[in-house]
């Protein structure tokens, strides 16, 4: 008989454990600017502050590379203010609105008006937004009124952008990155900020800084409700953001507010990932309910359209879905491009393990768990129009701060308003409070002193359990004060958990920050008699919204005696008047502590259960209130591994961290392994020395696909950074007869993008076998307005995706000619557009043909043209049925009104929309007007919402 060496398979493995470091020992670190979070708006307030000369400090608990919501991808922007395009005014009333007037107007004009400012500083950092032809930005309307989506297709880079701006060489000598440096405590003195205490999460060291002024920038609560998953991890925000900052500030004595106005969104089903409906709704994707109707009435800002979603999901009308199976296939393809590798990466995978496809199957989706985020909704810590709290020298930016539906623009903003503003002070010379540090060494180091005791994953389950249970939507009275019953039991639970690691000293330290969270987020929700923002605050048993003793912000901060108070804030006078709400201002009603009621028992033990008399009327409810694991950078992620693990990739890896010139990095661009070449490609990318476009324009012509890929790739994403130089264009040129149909669409973007191209250079491309190659042509001769090359290629080409995309083309060359007020009699382009849409118009491909006829809804409708779009109203084809009544929309009234007017009982909810459209551009008709009135009751919600709105 033998003995086995090894333990039973359910014997846990003893690991040694991470002694508990003296405070003495405690490693100090001094700035002037301590930034804590390196995600969006913490990066940008580095940069600032470091720009006004401040010596700035960036502890990020992960690594800054890769940290931050905004490493998980970003497949747009949907909030920017474009000039042109929307107006600083009508953005401030719209977030109004949505918020149901409690907005501090002052803090959301910031990112209305410096919004613009910040979207071309970032370009200038070589992020990408999307633009037409002509450089202009793509900017589309996806919200009811106004436009303010702008599509980022390769939003994946923003982090590794920001990053190496981080590491330019004069931002290195004013900002220091300290990765692996969790701080779970600002420190206070004389009433201010003064620095911080925390911890490295990989030696566990205690670390206490000095600083001059403190920016919070650690993103939203994301890990507060439990997904339906059950996964800890799995949650609809970045997972890292566990209520740091509101914790933080929470107990440095800053006010927090709206902290009862939850996130909530929609979601794929079973998926910690959005269902991304603003990227695909310019491309023709929609909500819808199991019969395939739209429902949300309300506008995409608001929690009422969370209320409307959650109500059709419960509803027999459930499940809902995101509607894209009646996409053409160039559409589908699109949308698998953005939403597999942008907004998050393992989509694609978890598609295709359900046998799922967007051409056969829409996407189910559900709602989020619950969270506290100022970006998406309106819980934050309060701040002013320079990212100030009410504790001096203390700031926050980003998801954090409560400047409601601020995204990813507006922590931008912030982030910069903060760094500006912090960038005065200078580094702290007292005592550190001592009282703080040691509290905050107790907090971090308590698990390591009772290793066996139960597990993070444990107590947290447990933890985010009782939120589901008692505070998640819809709120009561009796459910709220069971969870502050069970939070405060929670204390204990949390006081007892045990870690052996440094990682997981931080789990158990982002416990105590989820339990704190918690905590503020049931008591505000009680605090809160009324109902507000649709499902962020439904009260069931306060169901109406109650502006007279209502229209308030309610503020929460932590008294001298540590307990939770409470004070109700009036709306300060707004900026911009909105309908609906005159916000007086006034004095704020001290609420103080806000008490649990006594539900500990079903009624009372004394007397027999009480019966409702029969007939009794249920309480009333009120209906509709009337009044995103992150992608690794290229350098970093690589697999070092078989030839890849080579002396030369190591050296090309610690180069990458020394800033090199070109020269240092020419002997790798030109390696016998192609592994090092495309490495080499990447570091340039990331380094970005003078002669990196040149560089790359030679990297295209490399003898391996991958480096010429990796290539292609690079010069796209600095595309707006790259100067526009002679050897550039003709490295480029040269690169156009090239074999690789990957190479010659990426040179034709790049010449078009960096106006480095003409006519004839383009033209020849028409031709090419390929048909990406031949779209990325059409694109490239609409940037110089070549519409005589295009009309002659209208009809002639094979591919249905490029016909279409000459077609676009075409009613965008004639756009900007009328915004040149080119005369049409001067004009020559002009017949040849007609000429070449009226020969569209016969194309045996549907979808070409509707197209020709969108396209005439810009260039013009004349009259033998109009006759053919009534007409078409009657096809099969849907598309083309759309497509005629925008053609309309341009034509004469007396002819398109009536043929429109009929077209409103059309049975596809498309083309009854585009009928509304057209007719709301004829709305200065009485007959227009008549037939809008029809469908203000239209079964389909975007057909009934646009015929309101003109109305």
């Amino acid at each position: 008989m033998t003995t086995s060496v090894n333990p039973p398979a359910d014997t846990p493995l003893a690991v040694p454990s991470l002694a508990v470091p003296p405070l003495a020992d405690a490693e100090e670190l001094t700035c002037d600017v301590l930034v804590i979070g390196g995600g969006t708006a913490g990066t940008m307030a580095a940069l600032t502050a470091a720009e006004h000369g401040a010596d700035v400090l960036l502890l990020e608990k992960a690594h800054v590379r890769h940290s931050g919501a905004l490493a998980m991808g970003m497949d747009g922007v949907n909030n920017a203010v474009i000039p042109g395009r929307a107006e600083p005014d009508d953005y401030v009333a719209e977030i109004t609105r949505a918020n149901d007037g409690i907005v501090d107007q002052s803090t959301v004009r910031q990112t209305a008006t410096r919004g613009f400012g910040m979207v071309q500083r970032l370009e200038s950092y070589g992020v990408k937004f999307e633009k037409d032809e002509h450089g202009d930005y793509a900017v589309r309307q996806v919200h009811r009124s106004g436009s303010y989506v702008l599509p980022m297709p390769e939003g994946k880079d923003v982090k590794k952008v920001l990053y190496r701006q981080l590491r330019r060489r004069e931002m290195r000598e004013k900002i220091r990155i300290e990765n692996r440096v969790m701080p779970v405590r600002v420190l206070t003195a004389d009433g201010r900020a003064v620095g911080a205490a925390g911890f490295n999460t990989r030696t566990g060291q205690f670390v206490q800084v000095r600083a001059g002024a403190v920016i919070l920038a650690t993103g939203a609560c994301g890990r507060l409700g439990l997904p339906a998953s059950g996964y800890l991890y799995g949650t609809y925000e970045n997972p890292t953001n566990a209520g740091d900052g509101y914790a933080m500030a929470y107990h440095a004595g800053a006010e927090l507010t709206g902290i009862e106005c939850f996130q909530i969104n929609p979601l794929i089903k079973d998926y910690n990932g959005p269902a991304c409906a603003y990227v695909a709704n310019p491309f023709g994707g929609y909500q819808v309910n199991r019969h395939g109707e739209r429902f949300v009435d309300s506008d995409y800002w608001s929690g009422q359209m969370m209320a409307e979603f959650a109500a059709e999901v419960a509803s027999d009308r459930g499940p809902v879905y995101l509607k894209l199976s009646h996409l053409p296939e160039e559409s589908v393809s699109a949308l698998e491009t953005i939403l597999h590798s942008t907004e998050r990466p393992t989509r694609g995978t978890f598609h295709s393990g359900r046998g799922h496809d967007y051409r056969t199957h829409d996407i189910e989706m559900h709602i989020s768990e619950i969270g506290l985020c100022g970006g998406h909704s309106a819980s934050g810590v309060r701040v002013d129009d320079h990212a100030r709290t009410t504790v001096p020298r203390l700031y926050a930016a980003g998801d954090l701060a409560c400047v409601p539906h601020n995204y990813m623009i507006g922590a931008f903003v912030f982030g910069d308003l903060a760094g500006a503003d912090a960038s005065q002070h200078s580094a702290y010379e007292g005592e550190l409070p001592g009282d703080q540090l040691r509290a905050a060494h107790e907090l971090i180091y308590r698990p390591l002193r009772n290793p066996d005791g139960p597990p993070q994953p444990q107590v947290e389950y447990k933890l985010r359990r009782f939120v589901n249970d008692y505070v998640a939507p819809p709120k009561s009275g009796a459910r709220l004060s069971l969870a502050l019953d069970a939070f405060e039991r929670m204390h204990t639970d949390i006081a007892g958990m045990g870690a052996r690691t440094a990682h997981e000293l931080m789990r158990c330290a982002e416990v105590t920050f989820i339990r704190d969270c918690a905590e503020m987020a049931a008591r505000s929700s009680l605090a809160r008699t009324e109902s507000r923002w649709g499902l962020y605050h439904d009260r069931i048993d306060h169901p109406r919204r109650d502006d007279a003793s209502w229209f308030h912000h309610l503020d929460l901060h932590k008294s001298p005696s540590g307990a939770m108070e409470f004070t109700a804030r009036p709306v300060a006078p707004y900026l911009v008047p909105v309908d609906g709400f005159d916000p007086v201002g006034g004095p704020s009603r001290a609420l103080g502590e806000v008490h649990a009621e006594d539900v500990a028992t079903a009624g009372s033990r004394d007397v027999a259960p009480v019966t409702a008399p029969a007939g009794a009327a249920e309480p009333e409810r009120a209906g509709p209130n009337p009044t995103t694991a992150s992608p690794v950078p290229q350098v970093a992620a690589t697999a070092l591994t078989g030839e890849q693990s080579s002396a030369r990739l190591l050296e090309l890896v610690a180069l990458a961290e020394e800033e090199p010139e070109l020269d240092a990095l020419q002997p790798y661009l030109t390696d016998p392994a192609a592994t090092v070449r495309r490495e080499a490609v990447a570091v340039l990318t990331e380094t970005l020395p003078p002669g990196t476009g040149t560089a790359l324009a030679t990297a295209l012509r490399d003898a391996h696909a991958e480096v010429r890929a990796a290539a292609a790739a690079s010069l796209r994403e600095l595309v707006e950074t790259l100067p526009a130089e002679p050897d550039l264009r003709d490295g480029l040129a040269a690169a156009l007869a090239e074999p690789d149909p990957v190479v010659r669409a990426a040179v034709l973007d790049v010449l078009r993008a960096l106006r480095l191209g003409d006519t004839g250079l383009f033209a020849g491309s028409l031709a090419d076998s390929d048909i990406a190659v031949r779209i990325e042509a059409v694109r490239a001769l609409v940037s110089v307005d070549a519409a005589g090359e295009l009309a002659r290629a209208a009809v002639g080409d094979p591919s249905r995706e490029v016909r279409v995309a000459i077609a676009k083309g075409l009613a965008t060359v004639s756009a900007e000619r009328t915004a040149r007020d080119t005369p049409a009699a001067a004009d020559p382009a002009a017949d040849a557009i007609e000429a070449a849409l009226t020969g569209l118009l016969d194309d045996p491909d549907a979808l070409v043909r509707a197209a020709a006829y969108g396209a005439l809804g810009t260039t013009g409708c004349p009259a033998p043209l109009t006759a053919r779009a009534v007409a078409a109203l009657a096809e099969a084809a849907w598309q083309v049925r759309a497509g005629a009544a925008t053609a309309l929309s341009v034509a004469d009234p007396d002819v398109a009104v009536p043929a429109l007017a009929k077209a409103l009982a059309d049975s596809n909810a498309d083309v009854r929309k585009a009928a509304v459209l057209a007719l709301t551009r004829h709305r200065a008709t009485e007959e227009a007007r008549a037939a809008l009135a029809t469908v203000t009751t239209d079964s389909d919600a975007d057909v009934r919402a646009y015929a309101g709105r003109a109305l």
